[in-house]
């Protein structure tokens, strides 16, 4: 049986790049687990002080497909390349190019950065926090 992946991301602003990559990837908030009415009630549980929203943000894909995305504050910024990358694919149906600088453009418009474009193949990108992805076909 094949197990689930999260992909957790430290950031210096959870709840904001959250919002980046909820756009980025047609995924919406995580509710809490149950019985918990809130994630400040959930962290609480874990002796942890409540804090409405700080400290971290939770996003599952609608669908039940991709994988959650987790996102916890840290107090140091980014000082490397990733490791590690996401591909936001959009498609190969009909012509695909389009579509990639569809998305590339609706990216830069809410904080991402274009660092390379490989012409009709992919785009290689930051988010706000500079992760680097990518966007292709």
């Amino acid at each position: 049986m094949a197990l689930r992946v999260d992909l957790t991301f430290d950031s210096v602003r959870a709840v904001e790049l959250a919002e980046f990559w909820k756009v980025a990837l047609g995924y919406e908030d995580e509710p809490p687990p149950e019985p918990f009415a809130t994630r400040a009630e959930w962290v609480a549980s874990f002796g942890e002080p409540a804090q409405d929203g700080a400290g971290g943000a939770w996003l599952r894909d609608p669908d039940g497909v991709g994988p959650r995305l987790v996102f916890l504050d840290v107090p140091e910024p980014k000082v490397a390349k990733n490791r590690l990358h996401l591909d936001v694919r959009v498609g190969r149906h009909g012509e695909p190019w389009p579509r990639v600088l569809a998305k590339v453009e609706e990216l830069r418009a809410i904080g991402g950065r274009v660092l390379h474009t490989f012409d009709r193949h992919h785009v290689v990108m930051t988010d706000p926090e500079g992760n680097e992805f990518c966007v292709a076909a």
